[in-house]
């Protein structure tokens, strides 16, 4: 069954299931809950209401609350949380991956942390310590300190021997960790290259010590970049002094991707990307205010520019009329820009070396579609308003609203990234202020020099 098959089921049974639920059916709506993944269920609960939410939550095997906890967004987690008491949540968490549980530390009541840390022994708590000593957005915070590591001179049959031993292997182990007597971490053997080796061999001749290693520090957005750029499955972590200290899987990779994805949508909005679609009125009224008001402030800014020429307005209506195609094409030409820009530093394709060939390139397209749409519209008004020099002058306000448009949609990004502020949360804001300020102010500038 091919990826779009298999997503097209999906969606049926999501389909059915809320069906189920509106209806009333309530027991088959539980029995096809507990046949769900959980990032199904998770992906279901984002989906609903407030009030169908806590009925499905309730449907939900004990067995798999965490699991199902963990897929969930930040927002939604939290309010499911806030209504579990302390036992049931130490018992949903209990046996949860050290990473996972991490994730999760963090929105649980102090008084269920201190439980579940009582409740573990003393490997898994200096594990767990481990990873929540790292910020929750670097390597450290990802990873998982369930590793699989052995000398390097133990023969193959000794490890072989030793893996049949354990019974099982952390979920997506491609490889083995070659460490020394102190746990520094030396190199990396496949498991496939491992299963071919000669039995006598020692396992250190089949190592791989070019095998990427992350340092705990390295960020997110940094250790995603590698796993696309090595395709790699797992990878080290490797402490400062080389020890090894847990692992990364592609898994949590995928997470971040998404995560990265969703912030840069949701950021460009003035929005959390953990955002509650179903949150309340106030709630949601409150998380957007902030920006709804800076947005009115940058408002009046391009009002306080167009207020300096109501002379000229009132003598020229025309130009009232063509405001707006001034404004409109420069905020679009800008946003084309600034997209491209923020894609390309996400991506670490952009750094200062380049920078000055990305906006000499940008304002030469920018003058190009300038010069371009400006023929056009220049075109259209005179067989609007009967009259070339309104035409000329729209044409010279759009050319020059897109070059600069191309400027700023290149230098913000860039300076807001020096100035370590996320491009995405708001280059869009001051992006639409300028083109819109210049925009009104060439045309109607030189409607004042030319027509007045």
């Amino acid at each position: 069954m091919n990826a779009e098959a298999r997503s097209t089921g999906k969606q049926t049974r999501l389909a059915a299931l809320r069906a189920a639920l509106g209806q009333g059916a309530l027991r088959s709506a539980q029995r096809m809950v507990n046949s769900l993944h959980p990032a199904e269920v998770a992906q279901l609960l984002e989906s609903l209401p407030p009030a169908q939410r806590e009925v499905v939550w309730e449907f939900v095997e004990p067995d798999s609350e965490g699991e199902v906890l963990i897929e969930l967004s930040d927002s939604v987690r939290a309010d499911l949380i806030r209504d579990m008491d302390a036992d049931e949540l130490v018992a949903a968490i209990e046996g949860m991956e050290v990473d996972d549980l991490a994730d999760l530390v963090a929105d649980l009541p102090e008084t269920v942390t201190r439980q579940l840390l009582k409740s573990m022994d003393h490997t898994d708590r200096e594990r767990l310590n481990l990873v929540l000593a790292w910020p929750e957005d670097s390597a450290g915070g990802l990873m998982n300190t369930d590793t699989v590591s052995v000398r390097a001179d133990a023969n193959v049959e000794v490890v072989l021997r030793y893996l049949r031993m354990r019974g099982e292997l952390p979920n997506r182990t491609d490889s083995l960790f070659i460490v020394d007597r102190r746990n520094r971490y030396l190199g990396a053997v496949p498991l496939a290259r491992l299963l071919t080796a000669e039995p006598e061999h020692p396992v250190g001749e089949s190592m791989d010590i070019e095998a990427v290693r992350i340092a705990p520090d390295l960020p997110n957005h940094e250790v995603a970049r590698l796993f696309q750029a090595h395709d790699l499955v797992s990878a080290a972590v490797v402490g400062g002094e080389g020890q090894l200290l847990g692992r990364i899987t592609v898994d949590d990779v995928v997470d971040v991707i998404s995560e990265e994805a969703a912030h840069s949508v949701m950021s460009m909005a003035g929005l959390k990307d953990e955002e509650d679609i179903f949150a309340g009125v106030l709630v949601s009224t409150r998380r957007r205010l902030l920006w709804l008001g800076i947005n009115l402030i940058t408002a009046f800014m391009a009002a306080a520019v167009v207020s300096r020429f109501q002379g000229t307005i009132a003598k020229v209506a025309a130009l009232a009329t063509l405001m707006p195609i001034v404004a409109s094409m420069g905020g679009i030409a800008g946003t084309q820009t600034v997209t491209l820009i923020i894609r390309g530093l996400a991506l670490g394709q952009i750094q200062w070396s380049n920078a000055r060939w990305l906006l000499f390139k940008e304002i030469a397209v920018g003058g190009a579609n300038g010069l371009i749409w400006a023929a056009v519209v220049g075109l259209i008004t005179v067989s609007w308003f009967g009259t070339w020099r309104i035409a000329a002058i729209i044409a010279a306000a759009m050319l020059t609203n897109l070059i600069a448009a191309a400027i700023v949609g290149v230098v913000v990004p860039l300076t807001l990234r020096r100035m370590r502020v996320d491009p995405a949360l708001s280059a869009g804001v001051i992006l639409t202020t300028f083109t819109d300020c210049i925009g009104f102010a060439t045309l109607l500038g030189l409607g004042a020099l030319f027509l007045t």
